[in-house]
């Protein structure tokens, strides 16, 4: 119930369309290796895929075709050997004259399949028939109509399907289609059929000898079962660029609504060169003017964007009888504005004025030339990433590369390895990549740290045994411990302070007084305090064994994001009097505030320290970020957000802390978003209130039980006395919310991209679900930090 909710604000940052094509690092790896028989069953060993030709030197030679093939397969992790057969080696791939007529494709030493030479014609043909064989699973081949529909029954409702038709295997077009579901293999369903006759029965007949078609089904939102799929026809040649640029408008939103000035907006379809058609609408009409746009929309998917333009939120110059603006994808052109009296008049409009016409040729372009086109602007902001950087040459010098044969003995050789898990073909690793080497960067000359990295589609089997299941992921082995998995976030400063606080001591032994107000002070380990703004000290009398343990081993289980100190020498005594706590005690020293907040450890196990240590360490009137959300989320209480175009002021936050306080919020997260630094937070407020709201503004949002959204109203002030009255109505069902949000739900793509489940690790707030809250901790006294340094 509660996942749709919060993908509103999570997923929405995070847009998992995974479509890189990068190229390998790896020296000399991506051309023809030639191997003997001993060396061959040597790397069969190391887990990789390759395609393997056998032949006797004095019999055949190595065909050209597969040697220029073998560049284009090392950049999917496929490496391309010929294994000279001596004659006094005997396989049973080297046995038989007819055995060195075929090639084979190994996983690891597990033969997936050998293809006969004839097939294996050109190397368009050779990249086919290897990525087909490798996406088995993932693309289904289909003679009839009838297992079409079965499929398309089967995936109504979870994901939309991609039906492609090529006039043979092993063509230009099937490459390109293998090329494209070797990325969006995981996103769709794809479909392959060589069938005329099911080609006819689908729809397209104008063409006889076309020699390929994509159709794309919108199944994902279809739920009853009979009801047929839309479908939207790529009308271009299948190309590996035409076919991801279709799938990325067929991503696209089918309708946006804005209230901008529609010269300023640009969105996907002007990005990829085509047309965007704005239908003005009002309020009043605003229902009817939706699903015409929508209509439309439907019409004209893949040709252009259609948005929704409220023209009662705007103040915009737009001429009085206007009911239709058409923007070209062109720079510098000025919009066109119409008054159109029906949706075949806007289809029109736009059909006449394509760039493209159907009958016309597209051009193609060599890679370097894509980079001019504005392609390259990509809708999701990792592959974007790494789209722009693909040609930047990363210091890799930094980071030693881990094989199957060094990794053992570079682990047990250095006292702290930091090790990255990666695959080279993946675009969330390829991102990461160049944070690691910034942090790497970073602490340079540092000693005892050794930065290295393996790349697992070169050494799958190291990764297998390291537990590695997904992609990109961060241990740090030391000496005479276990293994640490970083589990924050893919993000350069995030990675750093959890390496520097790793090197530490958790929790550190204090071994006087005078230590102990150097550390709650911030003097002790000052380097760090800037990586964490609260400092732990439990303080035990010298008995207190099993209280003492229990609090090293919570220090121990959040090492690398918040420093822990204990104290329990004999005059503990006399610390705890002077913050006016009883022993076993923690005292937490928030560097920012200037403060130190008491609190009782009576009765406490580890995992109640824990804990404890993670509501104490909250705010208690936060600033909402992409980082810090899952952590507030994760507390199950309505938000009660202030949203602000902008820093926030005195007023605001003397107001909002005294209703703190006082304990009014205590069933509330009382916090505030800045629109500047979180822009994400327009989509948020667009989505409760179908545009822009004027701020600041005060907003409930109860997102883990009745989905309800609630607005303070705009004619009052903020302040104590009138959010106060105002949530004593709602809570009396006195005031009306001005939405409620869908009881849907919408998880990530792949488990490797639950990015809300990273994030959930962050800080280091992982499964604090059911914590108390900071109200409910039994603070017994908090006390001003210069007060204590005066009277010390």
């Amino acid at each position: 119930m509660m996942a749709f909710r919060l993908s509103i604000w999570i997923y929405s940052i995070f847009f998992m369309l995974i479509c890189v094509f990068s190229r390998s690092t790896a020296k000399n790896r991506n051309t023809l290796m030639e191997l003997s028989l001993q060396e061959h069953f040597s790397i069969l060993q190391t887990g990789k895929t390759s395609l393997v030709y056998f032949s006797q030197d004095d019999i055949m030679v190595f065909p050209e075709e597969l040697k220029k093939a073998a560049e284009p397969l090392h950049n999917y992790g496929i490496s391309v050997a010929k294994v000279n057969c001596a004659n006094e080696e005997t396989s049973r791939y080297c046995g038989k004259e007819n055995d060195l007529t075929k090639a084979y494709l190994f996983r690891g030493n597990i033969l997936l399949r050998e293809f006969p030479m004839d097939a294996l014609f050109d190397v368009n043909a050779i990249i086919a028939n290897v990525l087909f064989a490798l996406l088995f699973n993932e693309i289904k081949y289909i003679n009839s109509l009838e297992d079409f529909e079965n499929i398309e029954n089967a995936m109504k409702g979870k994901t939309n399907i991609a039906l492609i038709y090529v006039k043979a295997i092993g063509t230009p077009e099937h490459r390109a289609v293998m090329e494209t579901a070797f990325v969006y293999g995981t996103t769709y369903q794809f479909v392959l059929t060589t069938e005329t006759a099911l080609l006819e029965r689908i729809g397209r007949v104008e063409n006889s000898d076309i020699s390929g078609s994509l159709f794309f089904f919108h199944c994902k939102l279809v739920l009853d079962l009979t009801q047929k799929c839309q479908k939207t026809l790529l009308e271009q040649p299948l190309t590996v660029l035409n076919i991801h640029r279709f799938l990325k408008l067929m991503d696209a939103p089918l309708l946006t609504e804005i209230t901008e000035d529609p010269e300023k907006v640009s969105t996907i379809h002007l990005q990829l060169g085509l047309p965007l058609i704005f239908i003005l609408s009002q309020q009043n009409t605003y229902e009817a003017d939706k699903k015409t746009a929508e209509t439309v929309a439907w019409h004209l998917l893949g040709k252009a964007g259609v948005t929704l333009l409220l023209k009662d939120s705007t103040d915009l110059n737009i001429p009085t009888h206007t009911n239709v603006i058409f923007k070209r994808a062109k720079e510098g052109v000025p919009v066109d504005f119409f008054f159109l009296h029906d949706i075949d008049s806007i289809i029109s409009l736009v059909e006449n004025n394509a760039p493209i016409q159907n009958n016309e040729p597209v051009k193609e372009y060599e890679e370097d030339e894509i980079e001019a086109l504005n392609l390259d602007v990509q809708d999701d902001q990792v592959v974007e990433t790494v789209y722009r950087d693909r040609k930047r040459k990363l210091p890799l010098e930094l980071i030693i590369e881990l094989t199957e044969e060094t990794f053992n003995s570079t682990i047990k050789s250095t006292s702290s390895s930091i090790v990255l898990f990666y695959a080279n073909w993946e675009a969330v690793s390829l991102a990461f990549l160049q944070s690691y080497i910034d942090v790497a960067i970073k602490l340079k000359g540092t000693s005892n740290i050794l930065f290295t990295r393996v790349n697992c589609g070169d050494w799958s089997n190291v990764c297998t045994k390291q537990n590695i299941i997904e992609y990109p992921v961060i241990k740090i082995y030391k000496e005479g411990e276990k293994p640490v998995i970083y589990t924050g976030m893919l993000e350069t400063e995030y990675l750093l302070k959890f390496i520097r606080l790793n090197r530490i001591s958790c929790p550190l032994k204090i071994m006087s007084i005078k230590e102990a107000e150097e550390y709650l002070n911030g003097e002790l380990h000052k380097e760090l305090t800037s990586y964490s703004s609260v400092s732990i000290l439990g303080i035990f009398s010298s008995n207190m064994t099993k209280e003492k343990e229990n609090f090293i081993e919570a220090g121990n289980s959040l090492k690398g994001y918040v420093i822990t100190g204990f104290y329990s020498e004999e005059d503990a005594l006399r610390l705890s009097k002077k913050y006016a706590v009883t022993l076993p005690a923690l005292l937490l020293s928030r560097h920012k505030e200037g403060k130190i907040d008491s609190i009782l450890l009576s009765n406490s196990d580890a995992s109640d320290i824990v804990k404890i240590i993670k509501s104490a360490s909250l705010e208690i009137f936060p600033e909402i970020t992409v980082e810090n959300l899952p952590i507030y989320l994760s507390l199950q209480k309505p938000l009660l957000i202030l949203f602000r175009d902008g820093n926030l002021n005195h007023k605001d936050e003397k107001e909002m802390l005294s209703l703190v306080k006082q304990k009014h919020l205590e069933t509330f997260i009382p916090c505030w978003l800045n629109l500047k630094t979180t822009p994400v937070g327009r989509g948020i407020l667009k989505a409760y209130f179908k545009h822009l709201p004027p701020l600041p503004l005060l907003v409930l949002v109860d997102l883990h039980s009745r989905g309800q959204v609630s607005a303070f109203p705009l004619d009052q002030t903020i302040n104590e006395k009138n959010v106060l009255l105002w949530l004593q109505k709602l809570e009396s069902g006195l005031e009306n919310h001005i939405t409620t949000l869908p009881n849907e739900e919408w998880k990530p793509p792949l488990p490797a991209y639950n990015f809300l489940r990273r994030m959930d690790a962050t800080n280091p707030f992982k499964e604090i679900t059911g914590f108390p809250t900071q109200n409910s901790l039994r603070c017994a006294k908090t006390t001003d930090l210069q007060q204590h340094n005066k009277g010390h």
